[in-house]
């Protein structure tokens, strides 16, 4: 486990949860515990500040003792929505992001996120398993908020396609490759 970072951690929680049949997944337990409760226990340790952007069930998130964020936008957009917004909430430079359905992100994640970032002076990152890039585990700097916005008003809302438009870099976890694994169906629980 490494020390915290000067870094703005958010959890992405806002989504509809339709392949779980509509329910919150950050709330769904796996293991016994809320989805939720595994990500922060991973990443809050690696942050000096943590948010949870979250649309719904908002006293439940309050519970944690983080702030929670909704997405300015309407209608759950995506993922990048609840991006934009947290940029603009964020009191750190450098903010990373991940889904609340991952429950066992690597304990190095924002370390070697924010190592890639330093060494390559690129404004984002983001997680690569070996396979598959994984757009929504990313670090990016609060000055692609502009060029974010700019991209969701002409309606785009696809991650990796904006990733690619503002050059960002894959960072290789290939060695992690399980600890991306995401809930996203009933099936998954097991």
């Amino acid at each position: 486990m490494t020390d915290a970072q000067p870094v703005t951690g958010v959890i992405l929680a806002g989504g509809r949860g339709q392949r779980m049949g509509g329910v919150d997944k950050g709330l769904v337990e796996y293991k016994g515990t809320p989805l939720i409760e595994h990500v922060i226990a991973v990443l809050s340790p690696q942050v000096d500040e943590l948010l949870i952007n979250a649309n719904r069930n908002i006293k439940i998130y309050e519970q944690y003792g983080y702030p929670i964020i909704a997405d300015e936008l309407p209608e759950y957009p995506g993922p990048l929505a609840g991006m934009l917004t947290c940029l603009g909430n964020a009191t750190h430079d450098h903010v990373v992001f991940v889904p609340c359905d991952t429950p066992a992100l690597p304990d190095d994640l924002v370390e070697r996120l924010l190592h890639d970032m330093e060494q390559s002076g690129n404004r984002a990152c983001f997680a690569h398993d070996g396979e598959r890039a994984q757009p929504v585990i990313a670090m990016l700097r609060s000055s692609v908020q502009i060029p974010l916005a700019q991209y969701m008003a002409c309606g785009q809302s696809k991650v990796m396609d904006w990733m690619q438009q503002i050059a960002a870099t894959p960072v290789d976890f290939c060695d992690s490759r399980t600890a991306f694994a995401n809930v996203n169906s009933p099936d998954d629980l097991q």
